[in-house]
């Protein structure tokens, strides 16, 4: 603590381009521009409440709850994989999953359009093994690819940290009292992992709730997801006081489901048996 200084550089930056934007945000959503200058008003709030902008933050939440669950689905066997000390390749795998995001979040977007496109590399592989095609791009179900394929990662890695770390003794004295293996993922280890479940579960939900580039290229702009209704607002209709007011409810609909993820992760204890 003596030597606290050594933080002013980060705190500067914070205060810089997070505490600083964040209060223009906030200005701009309870503001209005008049001839005298600027006055409050609710107004920004109270456009939310029409039928259009509830369904694009509904479809926004569904696709990202879906998108979720598949991530959990999918990501937690592969977390067991790599944390399990039989397996070993362990490093390869890891690679794996690690290379993709040193890849550029756009290209990658990129990439998938080329692959589902119907002209494209998997519509050719199918039609060599006389399958039929297939056409998702730009619909719900590319969307949801998109996002489960870029956010896959930030699922199995917080789970793969609890996982590496769960003391084998545990396992193998539920094992000895008779335990089978499904029985002790069910009340040993899936308990134990709960607090990478949470943490995976807010780190691919976030990201895909307020996602718009990957609704804008695998989506076509055939609907809109509230990460581009937020975008249009600052970027083509000019409407900050709006766009604003749309990221502060978005930013309390994420602090509300850290809430209640990190308060269930309090009562769980990362133990909890069933």
């Amino acid at each position: 603590m003596k030597r606290h200084w050594l933080a002013t550089p980060y705190i500067v930056w914070m205060v810089l381009f997070i505490v600083v934007p964040m209060f223009l945000v906030l200005f701009y959503s309870v503001v209005e521009r008049t001839e005298d200058g600027y006055r409050l008003t609710a107004e920004h709030f109270h456009r939310f409440v029409d039928p259009i902008y509830i369904n694009v933050l509904i479809r926004s939440v569904v696709l990202a709850v879906i998108s979720t669950i598949i991530c959990l689905l999918a990501g937690y066997p592969m977390a067991m994989i790599l944390a399990s000390r039989e397996y070993s390749r362990k490093k390869i795998m890891y690679m794996l999953i690690v290379l993709p995001m040193w890849m550029n979040f756009l290209l990658r977007t990129y990439a998938w359009m080329t692959l589902l496109e119907r002209k494209g590399v998997i519509n050719y592989v199918l039609s060599m093994l006389n399958l039929p095609s297939l056409d998702i791009l730009y619909t719900n179900q590319a969307v949801v690819l998109g996002m489960v394929y870029n956010f896959l990662p930030f699922m199995i890695l917080p789970i793969y940290s609890v996982l590496s770390k769960i003391d084998q003794n545990i396992i193998e004295a539920a094992q000895d009292l008779g335990g089978n293996n499904f029985t002790v993922f069910r009340r040993v280890v899936f308990p134990l992992s709960l607090p990478g479940v949470l943490s995976g579960i807010t780190m691919v939900f976030m990201p895909a709730v307020t996602t718009f580039v990957i609704s804008k290229l695998l989506g076509g702009g055939q609907f809109m997801l509230i990460g581009n209704l937020i975008e249009q607002q600052f970027l083509s209709s000019g409407d900050w006081g709006f766009g604003s007011a749309l990221s502060v409810i978005m930013m309390l609909l994420i602090l509300l489901s850290m809430g209640i993820m990190s308060r269930y992760e309090q009562e769980s204890g990362g133990g909890a048996l069933w």
